[in-house]
């Protein structure tokens, strides 16, 4: 299977080396260069399979021959054998139409881990026998510094620089990364946004010089691999609700558009995916995208679910791709015309042909809150802000689709204690797995929210 870039002027890459690139060289994002399509036999075939089977044939074509099968089962057993729970990512239902799909059971307690565990095994197993380390450099707006820590921490031939606003993280989600005392682990709080530390690694990636002189590697969804990872979830929820023979929907809590990608992905695949809510929360710019052509940056507003706390969602970059007809010289005039300006207005075309799948609802903190509320009274179930939010926007539109409804329960209500306390008085515990987080010492760096600072951060570590 090769890759290929979205705005063309990269070379296709196979797995590995898209996995080991994560930005494309022109600046793009790397996609298979044309989706796997299933048959319904090969969906049925996988309703009684455990996790890591289901990962090993959703994975496989993708793949296709970077790994032998038994490097990527040995590869999958390890990513998912210490997780939490034995269905990895166990279904839990609501009411007659509602479900949720726990994906909090990994070791950072969110959704990050799923893909995550796989792709720092999957660099680890690609380095094998080369001396040029590599340096993952990543920015985050909570749990994908963590997620992608705990993957790598340690790990010989590599070195990761997490980049995250500082302020603008959970308590939690900030010392699950900067407690992490290991020395290939470099975390840095900038004075700024998410928006702010995204734009300094794409920046970096830029940098032709910088990025061959530290072998730089991606862990944020811009990397392909990450994403390939996510698809799996989607296909082991749905075979076990029905499909192939019934449609299934999913309502995704999205800042980045990376994890809903991975549900389109699935449903290019043959998945009978009936629809795919796109929920945002005050951020709304790819509700705006989505429902009137409006793809513009705006003021960031704070908000109690700070993954979603963004204006600028790389990975939309990938639909838009698809949805001009794989046309990379199109793809690539509009986004240069967005990187100048903030503001695209997607043809009507386009965001009608996005509309044939995707419902997007904008979520206010309010409404998250009562939401948060309606499922305690009513199912006895604690939700993260973040999951809320996507309950909330399949709550609202649950009239209008077909089949059930899954919501992405994308963090351990834990990591948000605050919002979660104020929306249903109580206060939820860590899990025993994340005990003592607060008894460990903090280790960070702050810098100002300057590609020139965090290059010479970087820089100042070694080759």
């Amino acid at each position: 299977m090769q890759h290929v870039s979205t705005r063309g002027a990269a070379r296709p890459l196979d797995f590995r080396g898209a996995t080991l690139a994560g930005l494309a060289s022109d600046g793009g994002l790397y996609v298979p260069a044309e989706w796997p399509r299933w048959t319904p036999g090969q969906f049925r075939a996988l309703r009684d399979a455990s996790y890591a089977e289901t990962a090993i044939a959703v994975l496989s074509p993708f793949v296709g021959d970077a790994l032998t099968a038994g490097e990527l089962r040995a590869l999958v057993e390890a990513a998912y054998g210490s997780f939490a729970h034995a269905a990895v990512t166990p279904l839990v239902q609501l009411d007659h139409r509602h479900w949720l799909l726990e994906l909090h059971h990994g070791p950072t307690l969110a959704f990050k881990d799923l893909a995550l565990q796989l792709l720092g095994r999957l660099f680890a197993h690609f380095l094998a026998g080369e001396t040029v380390p590599l340096t993952i450099i990543g920015a985050t707006s909570g749990d994908t510094g963590s997620a992608a820590i705990a993957a790598v921490a340690g790990l010989p031939g590599m070195r990761i620089v997490m980049l995250h606003p500082e302020g603008r993280v959970s308590d939690v989600q900030r010392r699950q990364m900067t407690t992490v005392d290991v020395g290939n682990v470099h975390n840095v709080a900038i004075a700024g946004s998410f928006d702010d530390a995204q734009a300094i690694v794409k920046a970096l990636f830029n940098d032709p010089g910088f990025r061959a002189r530290h072998r730089l590697a991606a862990v944020n969804s811009i990397n392909w691999a990450r994403l390939a990872a996510q698809v799996v979830y989607y296909v082991f929820a749905a075979v076990r609700l029905g499909a192939p023979d019934a449609p299934v929907a999913f309502s995704v809590p999205t800042g980045n558009f990376g994890d809903i990608f991975a549900g389109y992905v699935a449903s290019r695949m043959g998945l009978p995916v009936s629809a795919l809510i796109l929920a945002t929360n005050e951020n709304d710019i790819l509700a705006r995208a989505l429902g009137k052509g409006d793809y513009s940056r705006r003021p960031l507003t704070a908000t109690a679910s700070p993954s979603m706390d963004i204006q600028v969602s790389s990975n939309f970059e990938r639909l838009l791709f698809d949805l001009h007809g794989r046309d990379s010289d199109a793809l690539a005039a509009a986004m240069a015309g967005f990187e100048a300006t903030g503001r695209m207005v997607l043809p009507e075309p386009v965001r009608a042909e996005a509309a044939t799948l995707f419902r997007a609802v904008r979520v206010t903190g309010a409404q998250m809150a009562a939401t948060l509320a309606w499922a305690h009274a009513a199912s006895g179930q604690l939700l993260d802000p973040h999951t809320g939010i996507g309950l909330a926007a399949a709550r609202r539109l649950e009239a209008s689709i077909e089949g059930p409804i899954v919501t992405l329960a994308t963090a351990h209500p834990a990591k948000f204690p605050a919002a979660v306390e104020a929306a249903t008085g109580i206060f939820p515990m860590l899990p025993p797995r994340a005990a003592g987080l607060f008894d460990r010492a903090e280790h960070f760096s702050r810098l100002p929210a300057e590609t020139g600072a965090v290059r010479a951060f970087i820089d100042g570590l070694g080759a």
